[in-house]
């Protein structure tokens, strides 16, 4: 198959001075130097291929098609449909955005008056020129059926060039790289456009309840806080911390409970505190509802022993260990929430640094190692939507662990914990 090479003058800049940004530009450069085009086919179709789209139009919210058509002096005409792999991203603009889809989907939505070309990586040495009108469209769209498209699984990908491999801002990544390598993204893009510009502001508005700047910046703050992921586990978990420290490192679970209900007792007795009235008595708490409160703290501590017991089985956690904090599980989604802050643009590349560098330096108070955050974030993720089923909120990140524990280029291997 020819693209027809581009004039002279308009060529790439050389091999020698490029770096790929990652390993899909990597092969999608060597593919192109032996002109083995299926190849180069074959694995744009594994990825995701960026596009820009009208802004205006995503927040007016029109259920449109709205692509951003570029213009090139290379081809006839001019005008072309700019395609990116995630590591030729360019750093989140305001005004400039950007969706995803599959290779195949590129020749189902072409009109005839559509750019002729699709070029992939604009000028870069694994650029390419596709013919986007059929029957040349048909034939390199057939490689989305081939090869599946997009797996979708768990997968560490990191970028070589254009983000971050040590130092205070690749820490900040790497604490929320649970979620970030579950959705087979690479960890360490600072400059983040995720799933693409339509999806993240959908997720932040159904999941989160986020809209706008202030409302990002409220539930960033919060996440950040670590004041408590929830306040009856830190209260448990503080509570066996303070028995661990005072009886040599055990911490029996009858006995845990036993402490729970006697200080869950004394404290409703009716405590004296300082109002704005001067000293006074809390008022009495109806013996009921006192061991309402016991019953459900204990069996919260038996929900944690059986999450510890299930991640000791597993490999995260060692034999004897224990959660001490759930605090990770809000850091982890700090570091998360500040890029996914910055791919919606409800705030800006220093904002998110900020946030990711400071969620990395709470990270680093709380907990020794990187297995004992991991250990924590699971655990707090479990306590909050998994009930106990063992199901894929748990194994999903317990794959994401193995894979952050053991492959040689990741984060957790390569950068300090503290």
């Amino acid at each position: 198959m020819s693209f027809g090479p581009p004039p002279a003058g308009f060529g790439p800049p050389t091999p020698s001075s490029w770096t790929p940004p990652s390993e899909v530009e990597q092969t999608l450069y060597e593919a192109k130097s032996r002109e083995d085009w299926p190849a180069y086919f074959a694995t744009l179709a594994r990825n995701r291929l960026y596009f820009a789209i009208n802004r205006a139009k995503v927040d007016a919210k029109r259920n449109e098609l709205c692509p951003m058509f570029d213009f090139d002096p290379r081809v006839a005409g001019e005008r072309v449909w700019a395609v990116y792999t995630e590591g030729m991203l360019p750093v989140p603009e305001p005004h400039r955005v950007f969706d995803w889809n599959v290779l195949a989907w590129f020749a189902e939505v072409w009109q005839p008056a559509d750019p002729p070309m699709i070029v992939v990586n604009p000028g870069t040495p694994c650029e390419a020129f596709l013919p986007s009108a059929p029957p040349h469209s048909a034939a390199w769209a057939q490689y989305t059926e081939r090869t599946g498209g997009p797996s979708g699984r768990a997968e560490l990908r990191t970028l070589r060039v254009g983000g971050p491999l040590q130092g205070s801002v690749a820490h900040g990544l790497a604490c929320g790289a649970h979620l970030i390598v579950h959705q087979g993204l690479p960890w360490n893009a600072m400059a983040y456009h995720g799933q693409g510009y339509p999806a993240e502001r959908q997720m932040l508005r159904n999941s989160w309840g986020i809209t706008s700047h202030r409302e990002w910046q409220e539930q960033q703050r919060a996440l950040l806080a670590t004041d408590g992921a929830n306040q009856v586990w830190e209260f448990v978990l503080g509570l066996r911390r303070t028995i661990a420290r005072d009886f040599g490192g055990y911490v029996e679970t009858g006995y845990w409970r036993e402490a729970a209900a006697r200080v869950l007792r004394r404290r409703t007795e009716g405590e004296t505190v300082l109002t704005p009235d001067g000293v006074t008595k809390t008022a009495h708490v109806p013996e009921a509802e006192i061991e309402a409160r016991v019953k459900g703290v204990q069996h919260l501590i038996g929900r944690i022993t059986r999450y510890e017991a299930r991640m000791r089985a597993d490999g995260i956690l060692g034999e004897g260990q224990y959660v001490t904090s759930a605090d990770a599980w809000d850091l982890g989604r700090a570091s998360c929430m500040a890029r996914w802050g910055l791919s919606t643009r409800y705030c800006a590349l220093p904002e998110t640094e900020a946030a990711v560098v400071e969620a990395g330096y709470s990270a680093a108070r709380c907990y020794e190692s990187w297995q004992d955050f991991s250990a924590a974030f699971i655990l707090g993720r479990c306590l909050q939507f998994d009930n106990e089923k063992f199901g894929s909120w748990y194994e999903d990140m317990v794959t994401v662990h193995r894979i952050l524990m053991s492959d040689p280029g990741s984060p957790w291997l390569n950068i300090p914990f503290r």
